[in-house]
């Protein structure tokens, strides 16, 4: 790059620079841009009213006072040119075809491009025609009264400045409303993406409270079955309790792991949190093992011959945990000498599991919030397609029952 060039970047980036202060300065104080504008203005035209208006005018027989008045008619208004633009140019205008009428002629008039401005740029376009019937009959009646040369030599000129300042307020009221648009746009996607973030973020906290609630739902009813059972066996059979509190502390340490493994995933360490496979239906076997031990009798039965990887990991987990969340509603409310039978079919189509109990047909009591219990369970299926039916049983009982289309299936 030149220092030529340097040389006017820097000078546009000053210019840029200053145009922002000039800005911030009116958006603080507009009243005091106002009126240091509009004293700047009526020093001007005062100076000219002074004696250089004669230079210019027809008749340079006009009285002082009038070119006095008439030069502060065509300033002092313009205090009120962004409040009120159109009021601002109708006093203007007046004081304008007064001096065309007398012959003065005033440099002044001019400023009636100021409003003409502000009304493009802040009125409906109707306005424009409003001001225009008021800047036209200064000029024609300057025209007729004191003709020098052909007609429009100062007519057309005039007009032709006017209609290119009505397109410049135009044009920067375009631009305004077009970076207001984008503004605008830009906070509505900031909002929209606030608003994914946070459905992001309370699906992730629901998917997490539906974990844990099956993790220590089901290991709680587990321990609870041993600890009751220990102590029956402790006064007769210490050997059986001994049996009893082992599994307790095996089913809580398994436990603990899930719910590391789950809250690790939470960490904000840069370390990557260890990510433990999923459970999947090989693990039905260890699941009903331990609700076995925890007291509940439990029949697993299998029908069909289609791989378990059939499945996606997802699907599999959507199976595991529901044969856990009923099975631990067993636990809870079936009352004694419940037995249950958790009944896994394949087939080509489907995957369908059925689980039920024989003692008290008492459904679940109802969740305490979402992604718990029966409306988890209902939240998992419907994620892969799959649908789930509970209710009680004609002979008594409770039924849990599961179904999952396979991958590439109609639902």
């Amino acid at each position: 790059m030149t220092t030529e060039a340097t040389a006017t970047r820097g000078l546009s980036r000053s210019l840029q620079q200053l145009l922002a202060r000039v800005r911030a300065f009116d958006a603080r104080r507009p009243r005091v841009w106002d009126a240091t504008l509009t004293l700047f203005w009526t020093a001007a035209a005062l100076v000219d009213a002074s004696g250089g208006w004669r230079n210019t005018a027809p008749d340079p027989s006009v009285p002082a006072w009038l070119v006095v008045t008439l030069s502060l008619g065509l300033s002092l208004p313009l205090y009120r040119r962004r409040r009120d633009p159109l009021a601002v140019l109708t006093v203007m205008a007046c004081a304008a075809l007064v001096s065309a009428a007398s012959g003065a002629f005033l440099q002044a008039g001019y400023l009636q491009l100021i409003p003409l401005f502000h009304i493009a740029l802040t009125r409906p376009p109707r306005a424009l025609l409003w001001a225009s019937a008021l800047l036209v009959p200064p000029l024609l009646t300057g025209a007729v009264r004191f003709p020098r040369g052909s007609w429009d030599h100062h007519v057309v000129p005039t007009l032709w400045t006017y209609a290119l300042v009505a397109l410049l307020g135009i044009a920067v009221r375009s631009r305004k409303d077009h970076t207001a648009a984008l503004v605008d746009r830009a906070r509505r996607l900031e909002i929209e993406r606030d608003q994914e973030v946070r459905l992001a973020a309370a699906a992730e906290r629901t998917r997490i409270a539906r974990e844990m609630h099956d993790i220590i739902g089901h290991n709680l009813s587990v321990i609870t079955g041993l600890a009751d059972g220990g102590r029956y066996a402790a006064a007769k059979n210490p050997e059986r309790a001994a049996q009893a509190l082992d599994a307790i502390g095996t089913t809580s340490r398994e436990a603990l792991a899930e719910l590391r493994r789950l809250l690790g995933v939470l960490s904000d360490d840069e370390q990557e949190a260890a990510r433990d496979p999923q459970p999947t239906l090989a693990d039905l076997d260890t699941l009903i093992t331990g609700v076995r031990k925890a007291g509940l009798p439990v029949r697993f039965d299998r029908d069909g011959t289609s791989p378990d990887h059939a499945l996606t990991p997802g699907a599999q987990l959507t199976v595991y945990r529901v044969v856990q969340e009923a099975l631990t509603n067993v636990l809870k409310h079936a009352g004694e000498g419940a037995k249950a039978t958790v009944l896994l079919t394949h087939t080509l189509q489907e995957v369908r599991a059925e689980i039920t109990n024989t003692g008290l047909a008492v459904p679940p009591p109802p969740p305490s919030g979402p992604g718990q219990g029966l409306a988890g369970m209902r939240e998992r299926a419907a994620l892969y397609d799959g649908t789930l039916v509970t209710g009680p049983l004609p002979t008594g009982g409770w039924q849990v029952g599961l179904r999952l289309p396979r991958e590439g299936t109609p639902s």
